[in-house]
């Protein structure tokens, strides 16, 4: 049995937090129904390298997280699409949203609407800014909360920052809060019935993977600068070496002294961290050319043989080409679909369960490939959601 087994989702979101939060509650066993406008689709379903796969509404970033989901159009500016909806709703233990503030309300879709339909239902609402405050109104994706964060300012080098990170980290981070959020919300509502608006704002989220910046600033009133691959301890970090990069990991001061012993500079081992930083540039300089005498593979092996975390800077390839991954179930396989002549993969969850873990079991929906079996299940008939179709309503 999976943990959300029997939970249903109606899973009101777009683009990529709120959709991957509700994969991965899809992943570990919940009903996730994905709600969209039937002429105006997702647009990560447009979006993505393989374009006629983006004709097709089924862009690569819409395959990555939209597994065990299944998909209704449904049109809520029609007042039909929200009784539609409302109906679903009084069924259903989670619904999920990412609209700009107010948005819903004002079609009779809040909280405070479907609560007294539902009162054990868990509504969240995955917004920019917050529901209220001066910039609730406001909108933005990814990218700008990176920017108005202060992640942007302190990543990458003097020369290069302002620089954004190269994945969408931010989306992601905020849509596992979300699912984290939700799963929270539905134990307590095991203990008091209760249902719960969930108020998450990607910037607060992005905030939260700042978290130690922020407390150190509080304490000292700096601003964290740009300093690329650096570290405040010269045994931590990037190397050039005789073939490529190499990310030394020797951040404590018994992992430094093993490092220096395995290097063959025992005199070179601190005492405490006061000691590495008032010599840390003579350590970068011997590091320095220490690495450029091996290739960053043997470095990698020699070191972690004796506990050293180290690293050889790999492509995105070459990472998904380690046999560990083989070993830990991230990726799963669908066969060739879509018009694909091969398979792709996606990955699942990025833990594991002694039973009843994540799995991804069903591919993704192509637009309301559900929507006869979900009105179906409504009570509505086959003539009737023809008709529902030609008004525009599916």
């Amino acid at each position: 049995m999976q943990p959300f087994e029997n939970i249903k989702v109606i899973d009101f979101t777009h683009v990529l937090a709120g959709p991957f939060a509700t994969y991965q509650l899809a992943v570990l066993g919940a009903d996730v129904l994905k709600v969209e406008n039937p002429t105006e689709p997702d647009q990560v379903r447009i979006q993505g390298p393989d374009i006629p796969l983006t004709h097709r509404q089924m862009g690569t970033m819409f395959l990555s997280q939209a597994a065990n989901k299944r998909s209704l159009t449904l049109n809520i500016k029609h007042e039909t699409g929200r009784e539609i909806l409302r109906k679903l709703v009084s069924e259903a233990d989670v619904f999920v949203e990412n609209f700009r503030p107010g948005a819903l309300s004002g079609l009779g879709l809040g909280y405070d609407d479907l609560s007294a339909l539902n009162p054990r239902l868990v509504y969240c609402s995955i917004s920019a800014f917050g529901q209220k405050g001066p910039r609730g109104w406001q909108t933005g994706y990814d990218n700008v909360f990176a920017a108005s964060s202060g992640l942007m300012a302190m990543t990458g080098t003097p020369e290069t920052a302002p620089m954004k990170v190269g994945a969408p980290v931010i989306d992601y981070g905020t849509g596992a809060m979300a699912a984290f959020a939700i799963a929270s919300a539905l134990y307590k509502r095991e203990r008091d019935g209760l249902g719960q608006h969930i108020d998450l704002a990607m910037l607060d989220a992005t905030l939260m993977l700042m978290s130690s910046h922020i407390t150190a600033h509080s304490v000292t009133g700096l601003v964290p600068r740009p300093i690329g691959n650096d570290f405040p301890f010269a045994t931590l970090g990037c190397y050039e070496t005789a073939d490529g990069a190499l990310m030394l990991g020797a951040a404590n001061l018994r992992q430094q002294k093993r490092l220096w012993i395995a290097l063959g500079y025992p005199e070179m081992v601190k005492n405490n961290n006061d000691e590495r930083l008032a010599d840390r540039k003579r350590e970068t300089e011997l590091l320095t050319q220490l690495m450029k005498q091996r290739s960053a593979q043997e470095w990698e092996d020699y070191l972690e043989e004796r506990h050293i975390p180290a690293g050889r800077v790999r492509t995105m390839e070459e990472a998904l080409a380690d046999p560990q991954l083989a070993k830990r179930g991230l990726l799963q396989t669908f066969p060739p679909d879509f018009g694909l002549d091969k398979a792709y993969q996606v990955p699942v969850a990025a833990f594991q369960y002694k039973h009843g873990g994540a799995a991804a079991t069903t591919p993704p929906p192509e637009m309301g490939q559900h929507n006869s079996d979900v009105l179906s299940s409504l009570g509505y008939s086959t003539d009737e959601i023809e008709g529902l179709a030609k008004e525009g309503v599916i």
